[in-house]
Formats: C-alpha cells, structure tokens, sequence
C-alpha cells in the first residue's frame, strides 16, 4: 500500500474591515497568490479553505475549524497564507495555534511577513501577531465610538425595529406602527392584566393562528429572519412574549446601549438598564404608560408555572407577613379540603415561626368589601372623601420626602469627606509617606465611591425636585376608585392598580380557624385608608354581641379538645390512618381546579363564583376586623 500524500493547506480570509483596504485583501486576489507561491516552490496536492467576511478575533471560522480538523487528523503537511493576520488577530490564540503546528509538524508559512518555519523561528513573530490584534483592537473603538455618537444624539443604533414598527419609507431613521403586530402586541398586554402569563398567552396565541413575531417580519421583507427557514410560524415561546411585554420601546421611547460586546466576542451580551440610554417620545406609542407599568408590576409579584393548581390568585404578589416581612403565598388545598390559603413563606424557619394562614377567598372578599365600602363613601360624601384622601397622601408623600432628604444629606456629606481624604492622601504621596503602590489602592477605592456618590446625588435631588404634591396623589386615588362600577369580582388587574400591599397578621389565637385576624391594607398613591362606619342600631348590636359570644364559646370547646388530641398524640394516629386517602384526594382536587390555560382569570374566577355558594357577608373570621376598622 503506497504512502498517503498530505495536502498543503492554502488558506484565505477576508473580513468587512479588510474590504475597506483595497481589492488587494480579497479572497480572489490571496487565491491568485497563494497558488502562485504553490506552483513556483513546487508544492503539490493543494486545497484552499476560505472564511468571506468572518473577523479575525474569531477562531469559530468553518474554514478555518475544518482546516485544522484536518491537521488534527495528520492530514496536513503545510499551510500557507498572505500573512499572519489571516489566521487570526488575538495573539493568545494565534501563539497557541502555531505550537499546535509546530507539535503537528505541519510548516506555516506567511507569504507576506516573511515567515517559514522550515528557516528556524522569527524572533518577531510574536509582535507581529500582537499589531495584528492592536488593528482589531483599534477598528473596534472606531466603530464603537461612531455608534456611540450617533446613540448618544438619539438616534436608533439598532439595524432593525423592534416587532411592532417599521423604518419610514420617507425617512429610514425614523420608526412607524405597524398596525397588524401593534393589535397582538395590545392584545398580550391585556392578557398580562387578565392574569394570564407568558405560557398561557403562547398556548392561546397558538390556537388564534398568530403569527409569531420572525414569520411575520418575514413575510414583510424585514428583520433579521428573511433567510431563515420557520418550520411552525405559529409556536411561540414565553421568552418571546416575556421580551414584548419588557420593551419600553412600546412606550415610544428609543433605548439605546442595551448591549455590548467585546471586540474578541462573536456575541453581544446584555448590560443592566443603568447602563441604557433612554430618549423619550421619539415615536408613536404602541401601549401607554399606565397599562406598561401594571404590567411590570403583576410580572414582578406573580410567579407562574405552566402547570400545577391552575391560574394565580388575584392578590398573588400583594399579601406579605406582617412579622418577617415575607410574601405570603398560595396553598390551593389544605387538610383535604379545596380551600386556597395564603401562608407566610419564611414559615417554618428561625425567620418566622408562624404560619399567619388566611383563607385566600375570605381576604379577597374583605378587600372587595372595603373598596366596595369607599366607592360607596366617595359617592355620598364626595368632598369629605377627597378631603380624607388628600390628608392621607399628604402624610405619605412627606414622610416619603423625609426620608429622601435625609438619604440625600447623608450622601453629601460623603461626598464631601471623601473629597478631603483624597486631598490628604495626595499630600501624603506628595510627601514621601505613603507609597506608590498603597497610594494607588486607596486612591482607587476613594474614586470608585466618589464616582457612585456622583451618580446617586443627582437622582436623589431629582426625584426630592419632581416630588408631586398630596393634591396630585389623592386625585389619581380617586380617579381609579371611580373608574370602576363594583368590586364585587376583583382581578389581578384590578389588584395590582388599587393595592400597594397587604400585611397579614398571625391570629389572635393560633390553631384555631375561626379565630379573629388583623389585616393591614395599603393602597396606591395614599397608603392605608378606612372609610367612616355605619352606625348600628344598638339593640342588633347587642343581639349580635350575645349570639357571637356564644359561637366564640363553643369554638373554643372544639379547640381545647383538639389541644387535648394533639397532646396525648391520637390526633397524630388520626393523621397517618387517613394519609393515603387524603393524597388520592388531593390528586383529585389538583385535576379539578386548574381552567384551560387559555381561559383569563377574569372568566375563571366568575365562573368560580357562578357554581360555587359564597356567603353573602364577610366570615365570622374577618367581621370583626371591618367592625375594627380593617387596617388601622
């Protein structure tokens, strides 16, 4: 069997910034030389492998990977190129490259450079291939600072819109609606305050027929997908329609420096927002302000998984412990009963040792009964309300203002001392005690903190400048209470527009479940609000008094003897004898609960309440909480 005959590997690559320096650098012109080199020194078996319009600062390059697949495999005798640069423009990577070579026995030569390992090594390959890195390096700033400039002047920096506006036939730097994506871009949005999230949405704009987002800048003849071939135009994915409903161009605004990149990265990669560029108005919004920002806002308390125990409660996100300070979250069942519960989730820990359980119905209902109570105030007594809502924001407002000040005083005053430590340890570098290197860290750390003060004073003087007035705050209050007829079915929308918070208390007497509960709730723009009380005839009152007196004896019987079960252990028999069947039960349950993801939480809860009896006051267990005022 004959000896296999190696190939010599003639290699080419030209990138965007080589097509500024002339044809001299084209892929057809380093061909021409390249296999006039081969046939003047006589080498035979030649292949090219070629990389068109791939940087240097890659090493990902599919003629470049393929070529040393085959040095790899002993397959190469030598490879020849222009120059250096040709093989790459980092001279880390190049270094290796070429030991791996020289391991291989594969000869490099570089036409131009005057390299060939065969004649010993080049002293000066090493500074070759790190002037080759300082050009990519140096093209890189250039480019960055263009598109610096033009972010910097408001310009969009971005090649293509975002899904949902297109380039100006008139004026290509200025961005229209596009109407058709503007109506599923709305339409995602409600959904969002429907309670639905981003899989439910993708599940019912699935079944709707909605093109998802590529297919439909396709078929326009834009965006980034014109080539690609979609195999289901129609499946879209929850990180698709997590990025929708976080644009802020949606808004109207141009955001600019989302992302950045490093000239040896073949990817960019996202910055945190501090780092954006926001200019505002600078073309027609697709949502408003008001519904962008309840969406955030349901996103940032609601978490949702696409199965399990069905959609999310209304007040999910809103109700926290009033001991630790956690969220309280959703139990759908407890005890084998179907009764969602909300439960402290620091519990149980050192954090918090107590549950602080309430019945998720009976919270959502005193809520709606205590905005049903201030809708019914604001209608009677309109000006007293405003007048009770104005002093309530007010009260807010000013201690918000208080503390903001006092952070802002704190920050000067910083300030202003790092300022002189900075000037004393110059003088002290001056004078010969303090060394260079010592010097250097302190100085650096001392400018890393006057730079973040420098940074914070002017937001916080800012925001003390534009603080709105209580007059401000108690209208956009009362402007939201009128906006709706009834509270009587509250949603997640409805929730998260009206509430700031809810703090819930641990019982007055834990274990037992009838046992009275406080309930602190804080509303937007004014804080914790409690309309005046109607008064009471005395005589009901007394009535009701006595007939509560003696449930509350008998409840109260119950609970001591379930003490006396627990204590001597047979409540704990009881327990694991039924164990089994409270877990096939509570399978049962779980296929029961859960609508269809494309049903809204509106629709589910409103069926909810068709087919299920509600009692038609509060529970024994929060009366006595509204009669207290609810959440003084």
């Amino acid at each position: 069997m004959g000896k296999k005959i190696k190939i010599t590997a003639l290699y080419e690559r030209l990138s965007r910034d080589d097509e500024l320096q002339g044809d001299s650098f084209s892929i057809i012109h380093q061909k021409e030389l390249l296999e006039e080199y081969s046939i003047l020194h006589g080498f035979a078996n030649t292949r090219h492998f070629t990389d068109d319009g791939i940087s240097g600062t890659r090493f990902n390059r599919p003629g470049f990977m393929k070529m040393m697949e085959e040095v790899e495999a002993g397959n190469v005798s030598c490879i020849c190129v222009k120059d250096l640069s040709r093989i790459g423009r980092d001279y880390l990577k190049v270094g290796q490259v070429m030991e791996m070579l020289r391991i291989k026995g594969v000869r490099l030569i570089a036409i131009n450079d005057g390299v060939d390992t065969d004649q010993g090594e080049d002293e000066f390959m090493p500074f070759r291939n790190l002037l080759n890195e300082f050009y990519a390096r140096d093209t890189s700033k250039k480019i960055k600072s263009v598109f610096q400039a033009k972010g910097r002047a408001g310009k969009h920096v971005t090649s293509n819109p975002p899904y949902g506006y297109l380039k100006d036939k008139d004026d290509p730097t200025k961005w229209v609606v596009d109407e058709e994506a503007a109506v599923i871009i709305r339409r995602i949005f409600q959904m969002t305050l429907d309670g639905m999230g981003p899989f439910q949405i993708c599940t019912a704009l699935e079944a709707d027929k909605v093109e998802i987002p590529g297919y439909h800048q396709q078929r326009l003849g834009v965006g980034l997908f014109q080539n690609r071939k979609i195999e289901n135009p129609f499946r879209w994915s929850s990180a698709t329609v997590a990025d929708i409903l976080s644009r802020r161009e949606y808004l109207g605004h141009t955001v600019n420096f989302k992302t950045s990149k490093h000239f040896r990265d073949s990817h960019s990669h996202y910055v945190d927002d501090e780092k954006w560029v926001v200019f505002e108005n600078t073309q027609e919004p697709i949502i408003d302000q008001e519904t962008f920002d309840l969406v955030q806002k349901i996103r940032e308390n609601v978490k949702r998984w696409p199965n399990g125990w069905g959609p999310p409660h209304p007040l999910t996100g809103l109700v926290f412990c009033a001991d630790c300070g956690s969220r309280l979250y959703l139990h759908r069942v407890n005890n084998n009963k179907p009764i969602p519960k909300f439960v402290c989730g620091n519990y149980p820990s050192k954090k918090c040792t107590s549950g602080h359980r309430i019945d998720a119905d009976d919270l959502l209902h005193l809520v709606s009964q205590t905005l049903q109570a201030i809708k019914e105030y604001s209608d009677d007594s309109p000006d007293a309300f405003a007048r009770m809502v104005q002093a309530l924001a007010g009260n807010k407002l000013s201690e918000e203002l208080r503390v903001k000040k006092h952070l802002l005083q704190e920050r000067l005053n910083r300030r202003d001392e790092l300022e002189r430590l900075i000037c004393r340890a110059y003088e002290e570098h001056t004078q010969g005690n303090l060394p260079d290197r010592r010097y250097e860290i302190i100085n650096g750390q001392y400018e890393t903190e006057l730079a973040s003060l420098e940074q914070e004073i002017p937001e916080l003087e800012t925001s003390i400048e534009n603080f709105e007035s209580g007059d401000a705050n108690a209208q956009q209050f009362m402007e939201l209470v009128k906006k709706y007829d009834s509270f009587e079915n509250l949603d997640t929308s409805m929730c998260n527009e009206l509430i700031e918070k809810i703090l819930v208390h641990e019982r007055d007497k834990k274990g037992s479940i009838c046992s009275t509960q406080r309930v602190d709730i804080y509303f937007n723009f004014i804080g914790t609000f409690t309309p005046p009380l109607v008064e009471i005839d005395p005589e009901k009152e007394a009535a009701e008094a006595k007939a509560a007196e003696k449930e509350a004896a008998r409840k109260e019987k119950l609970h001591q003897n379930y003490l006396k079960r627990k204590a001597c252990g047979k409540q704990r028999e009881y327990e694991e004898r039924y164990k089994a069947r409270r877990q096939e039960r509570m399978a049962e349950l779980k296929a029961e609960l859960p609508p269809s993801p494309g049903v809204p939480i509106s629709e589910y809860h409103a069926a909810k309440n068709t087919t299920e009896s509600r009692p038609a006051t509060v529970p024994d267990s929060v009366t006595s909480l509204y009669d207290d005022a609810v959440a003084v």
